[in-house]
């Protein structure tokens, strides 16, 4: 169901002088269990009164600008009522953080004071996040300046006061949120109404004031001061005297499958080599299921050292412990963290020490946290910040600066760098769109591990600058020049000429997903694309889902089901209605070069990926290197992040390294020996397809064509033709269903097939005691030797799995539900009635147990026969059949909780996991690990956008070095940020020449092979092969290749590797193998030769 629209979009609240303390119209004390804060349960909301959105309480007859408060009663967070989580929106979310985690996101208040672009950002996350409320705190009007960062802003809003005028745009974002605007002077009482206050726009000494409240209130307030000066940025965090992380990583605790243990004084604990430990030294874990040293089993966390890939030390005597027999779990036991930051007032002098993000400027933390200090200091004595281009400002800065440090003592700087102290100068007063982004990434993380303990938190200051984003080439002062348009806070950091390239780029998006939507909002409040000559082109093929919304700003539930390229180009645009946006939705792929043809990318500026699937990077990475264009790569998963620069001859393209393909459980694991509940939901996804989309889908295609599909089995002739026929003969005859008791009657004995029948033969065919071929035990580990399920009706699990195997089976064969299958009571009479018949277990049933099988088919010298047997009793069941009979196939669907998908998957493997006693999941975890949803926040998708962007800047100014750019991988969960110089590509040489894989050499004036090959000799190199796509043209070692020397390449391709070269296509491709003179290979670059 979609969020439901409140009765008002935000709530505006102005106070008078005598009535400081109320903030918003459901702001609620709070109170804390350990560390965290709690809200009381939601009592009716206040009412509008008026038109101008002032509330009122029940209690209070004034009817004054003033919001008032209703009397609540206090509750601890364990009594607190939020509402449930709607996990078709926040499944992604729900992915990384957990519904523990969620449920106090959504009992959090949370105050943004300062809605200059940073505030706007940190805002749009935490909506998005979905915590209770977000209050808005700004006192200034918006400025035309403010329109270079601020994505809530339009030139209409100009005057407007900035908290006011952001309201309704953020509260569009998310209905659940309760979104208020506070506009006058804030008082440190008013903090006591939030879990955590953020401010982005504030003087040093009423932060310390601020700071110092919120450290000393019980229970402690979060409290963030965070600032982007240019291309500058920091952020502090005091979470209080005793703050309790309970999950320092969020990552799942590590496990592993006991091979032995030793009784010795310590213990040496092997573990089977199916995968390796994650354990470090010093971790705590448990350990279960252990035969023979039961004593183990006792629940109570040990400590390890000596960890290695598959063995650990235990710090424990079992000298005197029972002999190890078998089996057993060892399971990370993760603890929680108490972290006692320091206030504000403290840190300043004592900052201790500064989280790095780019190790070669370790050095810069120690002077940017004296430069911000100065620059408050310069901005307390002036009443404003520094001009851009102002030599005198700039050296007044530095000279403020050198008084602190000399104040410093043995703590100051020996350098305090002038030339960095003047760029921070020149660019102090803008707030630029990409590290407003970046940092708006996060700090709004900070506050979400504030309101939750979930990841640790940034302890206690971080330092960013990207000075390498400015112009390669020096500016003079008039170039920052305000222009009295909404870029002039960007042109007083680059200047008016970096401005212009921006403006006339020509530049390709992939995607409009995540990523593709802050890059849309980045871009276009940049003014990227947005003058005469520059064009901006988006294409996603993709539709828009409830699930986009919880981090897809730019669509709304009204949106979904449009397509989501047209619909954020609308939006964009709304953002800044100078940009020249083209929206398209193709899939970027060889089958769309005559849309994406060489003339497109031959005008392209930059190509900005922002996909979600390595094959579809790989072919932009590879368009890219053709036509020589700069790439920029960027992705998330869960709290991380990473961006990847791909310059033209600077650096390596992105498919240069690639990760190791993630590892597959064999076959034979996943049919017959689980042993975790990843192999149990992965076999459930396959029966789900199998039984309900790929079988009803043969028997369409066999309906369809009777005589076309028999010949086609007859022709293939393989075990697969075999199992394909008996799945279809089952489904047309004895497994046929005409009623819904027909239904449940197949869903009954399937779960007596799945769970008990086949159990029964696996371990009649192998026993408990069975030995392998060198005579050790078959049933050791990973194995778990499995038990069948005795089938009951009281059992829900059993019953759940019916209802959703009967309903499915009924929809694939269009039988109407009826509403009795809902209730229990009537289902189970159902079931009663259903006859299983006794098993009796076979005695030469071959059961694959080879690692390396790749089919559970096993081929048969009667094949053939017994196809021919299946089609002659098909074509008798076709005869009892209407002949408009049709199965109705079913596609998986995640995302819809109502159409019983994963509840039966969820019933499958569960099920499963019953026989070989492995823990079960609940609906949501298995809907995360079947569906492979891959974990997403809004917060990694910010920040990675943001560092992209910086890089765009560079990319667009053109002349800067390959040092100059930077790739980054960050994990906001720790919080990590690791930023490095790209790798440089690989030369290759011979003789005075050099070339990396970014060089094509190019024939122009449609040559022959023979002038091909003398070109090459000229270069010293005797070409031997050329290849058109897979076709041979010419090989030096076939005599008859001799006679094509004299045609045109494109003449031969045509007719030989038969490649069609449409009108679009004005050259082509080969690829030439040659040797030097002395018969050594050199791979050349690949060669185009262009015939028209």
């Amino acid at each position: 169901m979609l969020p439901r629209k409140r009765v008002c979009e935000g709530v505006v609240a102005e106070e008078e002088s005598d009535n400081k303390n109320n903030v918003g119209a459901s702001f609620l004390k709070k109170h804390r269990l350990g560390c965290f804060s709690a809200s009381p349960a939601d009592t009716t909301e206040s009412t509008v009164q008026n038109s101008n959105q002032n509330f009122s309480s029940s209690s209070n007859n004034n009817h004054s600008s003033s919001t008032v408060l209703e009397e609540v009663p206090n509750m601890a967070l364990g009594e607190s009522n939020p509402p449930d989580i709607d996990e078709d929106l926040h499944s992604r979310q729900l992915a990384v953080y957990g519904r523990e985690t969620m449920r106090r996101l959504f009992a959090s208040n949370v105050l943004i004071s300062g809605l200059q672009g940073l505030g706007a950002e940190i805002a749009k996350n935490l909506v998005l996040a979905g915590v209770k409320s977000v209050t808005l705190h700004d006192e200034g009007a918006v400025e035309l300046w403010d329109l270079s960062g601020n994505f809530v802003f339009s030139e209409n809003d100009v005057g407007k006061n900035r908290a006011v005028a952001s309201i309704s745009k953020l509260q569009e974002l998310n209905n659940a949120v309760v979104v208020h605007a506070l506009t006058t002077k804030l008082s440190k009482e008013q903090l006591s109404n939030f879990q955590a206050v953020v401010f982005t726009d504030i003087s040093l000494e009423k932060a310390i004031e601020f700071n110092d409240y919120c450290h000393s209130h019980q229970p402690p307030i979060a409290f963030i001061k965070t600032e982007v000066r240019g291309l500058f940025g920091s952020v502090f965090c005091d979470f209080g005297p005793e703050f309790t992380v309970f999950d320092v990583d969020g990552e799942d605790p590590h496990t592993g499958i006991i091979a032995s243990i030793s009784n010795d004084n310590p213990a040496l604990i092997s573990c089977v080599d199916d995968e390796r430990l994650e354990f470090q030294d010093g971790d705590l874990v448990m350990f279960s299921e252990v035969h023979g040293m039961t004593e183990l089993n006792d629940g109570k966390p040990r400590k390890i050292k000596n960890a290695r890939a598959y063995s650990f030390t235990l710090e424990e005597d079992t000298t005197n412990f029972g002999i190890y027999e078998k089996g057993g779990i060892v399971t990370q036991v993760k603890q929680p963290k108490v972290l006692n930051f320091k206030s504000l007032r403290d840190a300043l002098s004592d900052p201790g020490d500064f989280l790095l993000s780019d190790f070669s400027k370790f050095d810069r933390p120690p002077l940017l946290h004296l430069a911000f200090q100065a620059l408050d200091k310069f901005v307390s004595e002036l009443g404003r910040f520094p001009f851009a281009g102002s030599e005198d400002d700039s050296q007044r800065l530095i000279s403020v600066a050198s008084n602190i440090n000399e104040g410093l003592g043995d703590a100051r700087l020996e350098d305090i760098n002038p030339k960095l102290l003047r760029q921070f100068a020149f660019g102090a007063r803008a707030v630029l769109n990409p590290m407003a982004a970046m940092f708006g990434g996060i700090v709004g993380q900070e506050v979400v591990k504030a309101c939750s303990g979930k990841f640790h938190p940034l302890f206690q200051f971080f330092y960013f600058d990207s000075v390498e984003s400015l112009p390669s080439e020096p500016l003079d002062s008039s170039d920052f020049r305000p222009l009295n348009s909404r870029y002039d806070a960007q042109i007083s950091v680059f200047g008016s000429k970096l401005q212009k390239k921006l403006e006339d780029a020509n530049v390709f998006i992939v995607g409009s997903g995540a990523l593709g939507c802050e890059f849309l909002k980045n871009v276009a409040l940049m003014g990227v694309s947005c003058g005469n000559q520059g064009k901006l082109t988006i294409t996603d093929d993709d539709v828009i889902e409830k699930s986009n919304l919880s981090r897809q700003f730019l669509f709304r539930d009204w949106n979904i089901g449009q397509a989501k390229s047209t619909v954020a180009a609308s939006a964009a645009a709304s953002i800044n209605p100078r940009l020249n946006i083209e929206a398209l939705q193709n899939r970027v792929g060889p089958e769309t070069e005559n849309v994406f043809d060489d003339t497109f990318w031959e005008n392209l500026n930059v190509v900005i990926n922002a996909l979600d699937n390595v094959n579809a990077r790989l072919y932009v990475d590879q368009r890219c290197l053709y036509f020589q264009k700069p790439l920029l790569e960027s992705g998330t998963l869960g709290a991380k992040c990473n961006t990847q620069m791909v310059i033209p001859h600077l650096t390596e393209n992105y498919g240069a390294s690639r990760d190791p393909p993630e590892k597959q459980a064999p076959m034979c694991t996943v049919h017959s020996f689980p042993h975790n509940i990843d192999h149990c939901l992965t076999w459930a996804r396959s029966e789900f397809e199998g039984l309900l989309e790929k079988t009803p889908a043969e028997v369409n295609a066999y309906l369809s064509n009777p005589s076309e599909y028999t010949n086609a089995m007859r022709n293939a002739g393989d075990a697969q033709a075999r199992d394909n026929l008996e799945r279809v003969l089952e489904c047309l005859d004895k497994e046929k269903c005409d009623s819904f008791q027909d239904c449940i009657a197949w869903a009954r004995l399937k779960f007596e097939d799945y769970f008990a029948d086949r159990v029964k033969q696996l371990i009649y065919t192998f026993p408990e005691d069975a030995v392998t071929s060198t005579g050790a035990p078959f049933w050791s580990a990973p194995k778990r030797f499995p038990h069948p399920l005795q089938f009951s009706t009281s059992d829900p699990g059993h019953l759940h799995f019916l209802l959703a195997a009967s309903i499915l089976r009924a929809e694939t064969f269009g039988i109407p539900i009826p509403d009795w299958v809902k209730n229990p009571k009537k289902l189970a009479e159902a079931v009663d009635r259903v006859i299983v018949p006794d098993f009796q277990p076979k005695k030469d049933v071959k059961i694959e147990t080879d690692e390396k099988a790749t089919s559970l088919s096993t081929a048969s010298v009667d094949d053939a026969a017994v196809i021919n047997d299946l089609i002659i009793k098909l074509e008798q069941s076709r005869k009892n059949l209407s002949p408009a009979f049709r199965m109705k196939p079913i596609q998986f669907e995640k995302d819809d909780d109502t159409n019983y998908h994963m509840d039966l998957i969820t019933g499958l493997a569960n099920m499963r996991a019953r026989n070989y006693s492995i823990p079960e999941v609940d609906k949501l975890k298995a809907k995360f690990i079947a569906g492979r949803i891959i974990p997403a926040i809004a917060t990694s998708t910010a920040m990675a956008t943001g560092l992209a962007c910086l890089e765009l800047y560079k990319v667009l100014d053109g002349g800067h070095k390959v040092e100059d750019y930077r790739n980054t991988f960050a994990n906001l969960a720790l919080p990590l940020f690791s930023m490095a110089e790209p790798v440089p590509p690989k030369v290759f040489k011979h003789r005075d020449m050099s070339w990396t894989v970014w060089d094509r050499w190019i024939l122009k004036d449609n040559p022959t092979l023979r002038e091909l090959i003398d070109w090459l000799k000229n270069k010293g190199l005797n070409a031997y092969s050329i290849s058109c796509g897979s076709c041979l043209l010419y090989n030096s070692m076939f005599p008859r290749h001799r006679d094509r020397m004299d045609k045109k390449i494109a003449d031969l391709a045509r007719e030989v590797a038969k490649v069609e070269l449409p009108a679009y296509r004005g050259h082509l491709d080969v690829v030439v193998a040659c040797e030097d003179d002395d018969d050594n290979d050199i791979d050349i670059p690949q060669v185009s030769i262009y015939f028209r």
